[in-house]
């Protein structure tokens, strides 16, 4: 939904245009870093700076990711997940980007791949921080660092030949995780929220991000005062874009963003919203997504989905699943968008064993005021989101990679999914 929606235009001499390319659907899912296989639910892990564990793909105890390409051309959603950050045991950054425009994946996945590791060289732990009275001076040290960081980046970017960048570009959700506290960044309309208990020991949701569009007050009197132009098309009457003066593209539906150089001297930022929460007991878990989850699915129905997961590995892609159910349901007509998730647990849950059948009951138990109509997934979960249409054949396919899945780890034997490396710069349109 964030996509550019521009046709082919010039700009002093130049020509630009929309990617025109009109994939078939993968069923499956798109390739990740050049990894070669069909699911990426295989976890895949390199090491990064001051010794991180930099995951790929997969899952870990505390963390769960996934992304699929929708129905419009290459996966522009990118993701990772970082683990000791910046080489403090049992910190973790965790991301999701959302690209668009011609290059959009390439940007993406530049930035997915440069930002945490531009943050973890820059952001020096400072053993102080960690005393009671020091907290608030940690939050302006992370804030201070990741503000830096983003406009680096975008300056970075601005100079990268092998990028065209300047009518493509990313969204960027991020999230810090130290012992209790949570640092969140956003730039554009992806978002972030949390899984948290009330009273009642009710699960529900916080949103920890604002979705940065140019319908928002403020952000559109940035862009107007800087001489961009924000209106919607007859054919979306509820979707404000930014344009440029003299053009009527690129059209984004966002207002901050990585790259879109064309729109970076009339009022479109990449300085991120960053925030800060202490955590507590209560909170269970932090789901970042991009915007083809958060259209198609409301914050309620995310958090009630992940919690109604038994298997937290698997969460991300059960989240993802119903998502593309969603959008066949509520926009037959329209295409489906890709997706990208991240879920990190903030505790560990125990572990499950049983049937499905018996996994699908307990699920059923778990979950406040479920149906008793409620879908189940090939997985056996069950979940509340009960006006989603399950496609059997999707469930087919699904089940079909989960057997590939599980044939392939059993041939990766006792590796360790430390030695599992790929060439992080090298990855593939998908």
């Amino acid at each position: 939904m964030g996509a550019c929606c521009s046709t082919q235009f010039k700009y002093k001499g130049r020509r630009y245009e929309k990617d025109g390319s009109d994939e078939k659907e993968d069923e499956g899912h798109h390739r990740d870093h050049n990894i070669n296989n069909d699911d990426n639910s295989a976890n895949v892990t390199r090491i990064g700076h001051a010794g991180a564990i930099v995951r790929l793909q997969g899952s870990s105890s505390l963390t769960s990711m996934y992304t699929r390409k929708g129905k419009k051309g290459i996966n522009q959603d990118a993701m990772t997940v970082w683990e000791n950050f910046t080489g403090e045991k049992n910190v973790f950054f965790c991301g999701v980007f959302d690209g668009h425009g011609p290059s959009g994946h390439k940007v993406a996945r530049h930035a997915c791949d440069a930002l945490p590791l531009k943050l973890s060289t820059m952001h020096q732990p400072r053993p102080s921080a960690k005393k009671e009275g020091d907290k608030d001076s940690s939050h302006k040290h992370w804030e201070a660092s990741l503000i830096r960081t983003f406009q680096e980046l975008d300056e970075d970017l601005s100079m990268e030949d092998s990028l065209d960048s300047y009518c493509s570009g990313t969204t960027a959700v991020t999230i810090v995780k130290q012992d209790q506290h949570l640092i969140i960044s956003n730039l554009g309309d992806s978002r972030a929220i949390l899984g948290t208990r009330d009273n009642k020991n009710q699960i529900i949701p916080v949103q920890l991000t604002v979705d940065l569009k140019p319908s928002l007050p403020s952000e559109s009197e940035r862009i107007q005062k800087n001489g961009g132009r924000v209106f919607a098309m007859e054919e979306e009457p509820n979707v404000p874009r930014v344009w440029m003066p003299g053009q009527d593209c690129p059209g984004l539906a966002m207002s901050r963003a990585f790259g879109d150089f064309c729109l970076k001297d009339h009022g479109l930022i990449s300085t991120p919203q960053v925030s800060y929460r202490r955590l507590t007991p209560k909170d269970e878990f932090v789901v970042l997504a991009t915007d083809g989850v958060w259209d198609v699915l409301s914050n309620n129905e995310v958090v009630q989905i992940v919690a109604s997961v038994k298997r937290p590995s698997i969460a991300a892609k059960v989240l993802v699943y119903y998502a593309v159910q969603a959008w066949r349901t509520k926009y037959p007509g329209s295409k489906v968008d890709d997706c990208a998730v991240v879920c990190l647990f903030l505790k560990k849950r125990p572990s499950v064993s049983g049937t499905l059948s018996d996994i699908s009951q307990q699920t059923a138990s778990h979950v406040n005021g479920v149906d008793p109509k409620g879908k189940k997934t090939e997985e056996g979960e069950t979940v509340i989101n009960c006006d989603i249409v399950v496609d059997p054949k999707a469930l087919e396919e699904v089940n079909r990679i989960n057997g590939n899945t599980i044939k392939q780890r059993s041939r990766l034997g006792s590796l360790s999914r430390d030695k599992i490396t790929t060439d992080f710069g090298g990855q593939t349109q998908s």
